[in-house]
């Protein structure tokens, strides 16, 4: 009678051997694969948005402010977001805000307050690789150009979106397809609180800065090796809340590049700036995707050219911030495209 013949402890380890090849070769492509399909419905999530601020200026003719008063006065700083939701299918969302209930009148509570209406951002504002264990969280931000001084609380600055006043196409002055109008944001880890250092700078706005406006390089030196330097203080609510118009919530500049540090001056304990440098940033390798003004989705480096730094914020004109700085303003005669 013939035996069968077994696999020799050699042979059993040259096949581990080999499948721990083929997982190795393979892990990498099917990650890439997962993170391709992530980052096309982020870019599906804005082209929906890109779709309903047309929507919306084609109704009001002007695009919504980032930030907005309601009935109850300017502490409520409801965001775009809201006015935007008949828009990308919320109807009936916006139905119940406006309405408001027994506990609140129409348009509900100040955008911080806990809320049923507020406590759960629609999906198309999260991004697949948020990762957030905030409902109210969001991803996405709208621009407000390469502006620092009092851009959480100016009626005018050089993006596309302001504090209570809605901008026209007709003021795009470098063109809708030269001007950026949104782009992404991570979720803050942390919540409302202070840390000190080893924090990365993706994970919070470092905060006690004097003089941003004038040189916006400071904020890029409080971050190395991809982590605030110690003792820089950081709060974490960047894209806390949907509802909240603040530029720290719902807003980025075009000054920093992607994926760089933010910053704030004062010390506020909330991270809510009056000049703030709020870089978009994101899970994808590499940068960030954007929103164009005629919307278009394309995809910024975090490599893109910054200009000087070092160079103060100015009100007209060319921006001092490279091609990235010039994305941002609607109006400052730099017709730069990213295509």
């Amino acid at each position: 009678m013939n035996r069968r013949r077994a696999f020799t402890l050699v042979e059993l380890l040259v096949v581990i051997a080999i499948i721990g090849i083929l997982i190795a070769l393979l892990l990498p492509a099917v990650q890439a694969a997962r993170e391709a399909a992530r980052r096309s419905q982020c870019t599906n999530n804005l082209k929906q948005l890109g779709l309903a601020l047309h929507n919306y200026h084609d109704t009001y003719k002007k695009f919504p402010p980032r930030k907005q008063e309601s009935h109850v006065g300017y502490s409520n700083r409801h965001s775009g977001f809201i006015s935007l939701l008949p828009f990308f299918e919320q109807g009936a969302m916006y139905d119940r805000i406006k309405a408001g209930d027994a506990t609140y009148g129409p348009f509900g509570p100040t955008a911080w307050t806990g809320w049923a209406p507020w406590d759960v951002a629609p999906g198309v504002l999260v991004c697949p690789t948020s990762g957030s264990q905030w409902t109210y969280a969001v991803n996405y931000a709208f621009s407000v150009g390469d502006t620092v001084t009092n851009n959480n609380g100016a009626t005018t600055v050089r993006g596309l979106f302001a504090y209570r006043d809605g901008i026209g196409m007709e003021k795009i002055g470098d063109g809708t397809s030269n001007t950026i109008a949104m782009s992404e944001h991570i979720i803050t880890s942390f919540g409302l609180g202070a840390n000190l250092g080893k924090i990365g700078v993706k994970e919070g706005t470092a905060t006690g800065f004097t003089g941003l406006a004038t040189n916006p390089q400071q904020c890029l030196a409080a971050g190395a090796g991809g982590s605030y330097v110690d003792p820089a203080v950081v709060k974490g609510r960047v894209g806390w809340r949907w509802t909240d118009g603040q530029i720290e919530k719902i807003g980025f500049t075009t000054i920093l590049p992607p994926n760089a540090p933010s910053c704030i001056d004062g010390t506020n304990a909330n991270g809510d700036g009056t000049n703030t440098i709020m870089p978009p940033n994101s899970f994808h390798p590499g940068g960030v995707n954007a929103l164009m003004a005629d919307g278009s989705v394309t995809f910024v480096s975090e490599t893109i050219d910054t200009g000087n730094l070092s160079l103060p914020t100015v009100n007209d004109g060319n921006s001092p911030y490279g091609v990235w700085g010039a994305l941002g303003s609607k109006r400052g005669g730099e017709a730069v495209s990213l295509q």
